[in-house]
C-alpha cells in the first residue's frame, strides 16, 4: 500500500463546529456528557458534531445546533479552520470549525451535554478542562 492510499477498515468522517456568538460577544461552551464520550481529551466544547453523507455542511452545521440546544444559528457562518484529529478509537476525522451569531439560551440534550456557559475569548482561554481543538482555534487567535 503507498501512502495515498486508505487502510481497509479505516473510518474518515467530517465534523462541524460552530463557535456560537451571542449579542453579547459571548460564546457558547457545553460540557459535553462523559457517559456518550467517554475517551475525549477536555470535555468543554462547542456546539457540532459529524456530517450525514449526501448532505450540505452547512445544513449539518444548522441541524447540530438545533439537535443540541435549540438555538437557530442567526447569520451565515464563517470557516475558522479545519483540524485533523486522528485517534484509533474514532478514525479520522476532519473538523471544521466555524463562527456565527444566534440569540437566546440553549436547552440542552442531556444526552449529549450536561451544562452550558457563555464566555468571552478571554474566559474561553482559562476554561479548565477545554477540548483541546477549541483552545488551539483560540490559542492561534483564528477567533
Amino acid at each position: 500500500m503507498n501512502e495515498t492510499e486508505t487502510p481497509k477498515n479505516t473510518l474518515l468522517q467530517v465534523g462541524v463546529k460552530i463557535f456560537l456568538k451571542n449579542k453579547d460577544g459571548k460564546y457558547l461552551l457545553v460540557k459535553r456528557s462523559i457517559k456518550k464520550y467517554p475517551k475525549l481529551r477536555g470535555n468543554w466544547d462547542i456546539v457540532g458534531g459529524r456530517i450525514k453523507f449526501g448532505t450540505k455542511l452547512i445544513d449539518n452545521l444548522k441541524r447540530e445546533v438545533m439537535e443540541e440546544t435549540k438555538l437557530e444559528i442567526k447569520s451565515d457562518p464563517i470557516l475558522l479552520c479545519a483540524q485533523d484529529i486522528i485517534s484509533e478509537t474514532y478514525g479520522h476525522i476532519v473538523r471544521l470549525s466555524y463562527v456565527g451569531d444566534t440569540d437566546g439560551d440553549p436547552i440542552l440534550d442531556e444526552d449529549e451535554n450536561v451544562e452550558y456557559k457563555w464566555l468571552t475569548l478571554q474566559e474561553i482561554r482559562s476554561q479548565e478542562d477545554l477540548d483541546i481543538y477549541v483552545k488551539e482555534v483560540v490559542e492561534k487567535g483564528l477567533i
